[in-house]
């Protein structure tokens, strides 16, 4: 059969004078119209069966399979600088003992109101109080608020913070206000000096 006859088939084909019990009498143009309907349906039906779950866990394992290869990069790396972590844990422990060592104590805290007292009188200042406040809780550590009251030159003021500042346990200052007195010459300085205490496991 010509192409062109078949061509005239097609252009001439009307789906109403299809005999659906007699398949197979139909013009070829029908029945290839038929074979590619029918191919795209089983194409169509396979793939929406069997090929697209496939493909979606396809997708799940490469992108796991991803996740595993940056795990195992990840832990080799880890692996090939075991040492080196070792003795950067070593380091830090050692570090960590050393500011947990400047941390008073419960029982070194009189000692350390002490030493305040005397970074005052060396800086040339009467100390009129020192008191200590109410703990505070954090997280990994306990604060211990000290209110200092002094007295004295304005350049002595001076002295007494950088004195504080660098004694051998931890104490950092706050919240100070610088007053002239009623009478003389003097000024009064009130500050908020904090120490720290390590919390225990109980605590």
């Amino acid at each position: 059969m010509a192409i062109q006859d078949v061509m005239d088939q097609i252009n001439d084909f009307d789906i109403n004078d299809i005999d659906w019990t007699r398949m197979g009498v139909w013009p070829v143009a029908a029945k290839a119209i038929f074979s590619v309907v029918l191919a795209g349906a089983i194409i169509a039906a396979g793939y929406f069966l069997f090929v697209k779950d496939q493909n979606v866990q396809l997708q799940l394992v490469t992108s796991k399979e991803q996740s595993l290869r940056s795990s195992f990069t990840s832990k080799a790396y880890q692996a090939a600088n075991l040492d080196a972590y070792r003795e950067q844990m070593k380091e830090m422990e050692t570090s960590f003992g050393a500011l947990v060592a400047q941390l008073p104590s419960d029982t070194e805290v009189p000692g350390l109101l002490e030493d305040i007292d005397e970074r005052g009188a060396d800086s040339g200042l009467l100390i009129e109080s020192i008191s200590l406040q109410e703990e505070k809780a954090q997280e990994f550590y306990i604060e211990l608020p000290i209110s200092i009251k002094v007295s004295g030159p304005y350049h002595d003021f001076g002295a007494f913070v950088s004195g504080v500042a660098g004694m051998p346990r931890i104490v950092t200052l706050h919240d100070y206000a610088i007053e002239m007195q009623s009478e003389g010459r003097l000024l009064d300085m009130t500050i908020l000096a904090k120490t720290y205490r390590y919390k225990s496991q109980e605590e």
